[in-house]
């Protein structure tokens, strides 16, 4: 059934700006459901605040912040996750993860920062201190310790002789996929639209390499779609659900929300 495009107000969608995103804007851009949706591209906190303050309708959020929004409010199929190494959440260091006694935070996703420190209490058995660093427009100090994320963990990993694959990790720690981002919703949408939404996504998936060519991701090529195809699982599945459910229970306390609530 077609998008009714007699929409009186567009619905705003935020789309984190990372390379594991380059299929699903693809997708939005690509289809029907573009004359329905106005589109805004930022970090993951910032989809974040802006979905729980009402200044956006739909976003790709990180996972952590979905119990503040409730389970029910995910309205795809669709994810960023990952059934072995991301290759984008790491941790980054010059020490060996039994040396390592303070972890530099990158501010940007709050799921990856809660995912380190449960791995570190309960994967590695380390008791560390923490900071919070925004590596925005900084490269990262690389006598630090540090979890990069996105396309910061891509750039600057090599800067490190240890790296940490948060991802593979927690799957030797959990034995189950891990997923860093959902689509959610807190508005009320129409069937109709939420079916085409992932009718786009879908498109978006199916087309990576007209993606990659479609955006300046600002990596190569071939390194861009080896990371789209063989890192990143997008399918929302029943296991990745069971992980999310692992994940949240985890970290009660650390789940709880630090951005004010609509209301």
């Amino acid at each position: 059934m077609p998008v009714n495009l007699f929409v009186m107000k567009k619905i705003r969608v935020s789309v984190i700006s990372y390379l594991n995103t380059v299929p699903f804007l693809y997708g939005l851009c690509n289809h029907a459901v573009k004359d329905v949706i106005d589109i805004k591209l930022c970090t993951p906190s910032q989809s974040a605040s802006d979905i729980i303050s009402g200044k956006t309708d739909v976003a790709i959020l990180p996972s952590a912040i979905i119990p503040e929004l409730g389970e029910d409010k995910i309205i795809s199929d669709f994810c960023i996750g990952a059934d072995g190494k991301v290759a984008s959440v790491l941790l980054c260091s010059n020490k060996p993860i039994e040396e390592i006694d303070h972890l530099c935070l990158d501010i940007d996703s709050r799921t990856s920062v809660v995912l380190a420190k449960i791995l570190m209490r309960n994967h590695w058995k380390k008791s560390v201190t923490y900071s919070s660093c925004d590596y925005t427009n900084d490269i990262p100090d690389s006598l630090s310790s540090c979890l990069l994320i996105g396309d910061k963990a891509l750039r600057y990993s090599y800067k490190f002789s240890y790296v940490y694959d948060l991802a593979e990790e927690w799957i030797k720690y959990k034995s189950m996929p891990f997923v860093f981002a959902c689509w959610a919703s807190y508005r009320k949408l129409d069937n109709t639209f939420i079916n085409e939404f992932n009718n786009a996504l879908k498109y978006g998936l199916s087309n990576i390499p007209k993606a990659v060519d479609f955006y300046s991701t600002g990596f190569d090529r071939d390194f861009s779609l080896d990371y789209l195809s063989n890192n990143i699982s997008y399918p929302l599945s029943p296991d990745k659900r069971k992980g999310l459910s692992e994940f949240w229970s985890l970290a009660p306390e650390e789940l709880k929300s630090k951005v004010r609530r609509r209301r």
